[in-house]
């Protein structure tokens, strides 16, 4: 039996990599430069070239926009192996996503777990057919970090809610459809529970945006205005009142999607970059010190891949914790804090450069700003080492 799903296994590899070869365009596999040369779908979406459409509508047949997610739902059905695979081949290939969403990384999970079987039957395939451009409504700009304080408020009107407030660092929020958002439905409970979780058009009369300035010089950052927006009773996700269980859930998804985000944004390793650009002596890098940091980094970067595969596989028998994507989310946003820091250094001065010109498109420089970032969003470094002690290690609170 063994041997058969070794052989099943392969024959799909082979498959898969041969399909992947075929049909993904050339154009495909190279660096992105910017978050809006991906795919974002959405009611106004528009295709940044022939072969993004063509890359998009062959996934999409294929069912491999989300391909674990099960064929009712608009998904593949692939188990977790197989999805495994199809993304090892995808990474090999350097083939980009076919459709990039929070839908798919963050909301998706969260109604396959909580959302009724009519929301899902709704929502799900508009999310895999990229119909929707979602953003999130967590952070308010009282509360970050204690999210739980919370104070966007939504009023039962018999028909509907009534939602007023305020959101900030929405990414997006000026481009998106639809935003999944959190508001305090009962203000006599205690703040974790008088939480709801509600789904919210950005076309509603009395919801409006306003970009905030990064110092990368790009931002996808927005603050949100909701001034007594009417909200049906049908967006509401869950029960009522147990809201804050739906965003401690989606928050383990969106902090492992944060965490991740150095491992996929890299064309090359820091190793290749300095190879490149630095002096070569007797086959290593000159510079011993700089050498022996790159080293380090390799090393901290391998044990950090290899745990993520161990927990990958302990969560398939089930023996996980939600606390463990706070790691993740620690340990891959400062990881890639050292990675931009090191590429800039086997840069040289070209690393600097912040405007592109005929030397560098100006990447690496916002790149760097931009991790510090990361290790901000989804909930700070401080807060995943309190998650860590208490829930992971066990250590005690005072």
């Amino acid at each position: 039996m063994q041997i058969e799903n070794e052989v099943a296994v392969s024959d799909f590899r082979m498959e898969t990599r041969s399909w992947l070869e075929a049909n993904c365009p050339k154009s495909m596999c190279k660096s992105i430069k910017d978050p809006f040369d991906l795919y974002w779908g959405g009611r106004n979406a528009k295709f940044n070239s022939e072969d993004q459409k063509i890359w998009y509508e062959r996934m999409l047949e294929k069912c491999w926009i989300v391909p674990y997610w099960e064929i009712q739902y608009g998904g593949g059905g692939l188990t977790p192996e197989e999805n495994n695979i199809l993304t090892q081949e995808m990474t090999r290939l350097g083939c980009r996503k076919p459709l990039y969403s929070f839908g798919i990384a963050m909301l998706g999970p969260a109604l396959l777990k909580f959302a009724t079987e009519e929301q899902k039957l709704h929502y799900l395939p508009e999310i895999v057919e990229g119909k929707i451009w979602w953003c999130q409504g967590y952070s308010e700009p009282n509360a970050g970090s204690d999210l739980a304080s919370l104070q966007t408020k939504a009023i039962d009107k018999g028909d509907y809610y009534e939602v007023t407030g305020s959101k900030v660092w929405t990414s997006y929020a000026d481009k998106s459809d639809w935003i999944f958002c959190l508001v305090r439905t009962n203000f006599e409970a205690t703040k974790h529970n008088g939480i709801s979780f509600m789904l919210i058009d950005m076309t509603s009369e009395g919801v409006s945006t306003r970009p905030i300035k990064l110092i990368s010089g790009k931002s996808p950052f927005c603050e949100t205005f909701f001034d007594t927006v009417k909200v049906p009773k049908a967006n509401l996700i869950g029960s009522l009142n147990e809201g804050w269980t739906i965003a401690k859930y989606l928050l383990t998804h969106e902090r492992q999607m944060i965490g991740g985000i150095g491992e996929t944004d890299t064309r090359k390793n820091v190793h290749e970059v300095a190879l490149e650009n630095l002096a070569i002596q007797n086959g290593k890098i000159a510079d011993s010190i700089l050498r022996t940091e790159i080293t380090h980094f390799e090393t901290d970067e391998e044990i950090f891949d290899l745990t993520i595969q161990r927990i990958t596989d302990e969560a398939k028998t089930g023996n996980n914790s939600g606390a463990l994507s706070s790691f993740f989310k620690l340990y891959g946003t400062e990881l890639n804090v050292t990675r931009q820091e090191l590429l800039i250094a086997v840069n040289g001065s070209d690393g600097l450069i912040w405007e592109e010109n005929e030397k560098s498109d100006g990447d690496l420089a916002r790149k760097f700003c931009r991790s510090k970032g990361n290790t901000i969003e989804g909930g700070t470094s401080e807060v995943q080492l309190n998650i860590i002690s208490k829930l992971i290690l066990g250590l005690p609170t005072k």
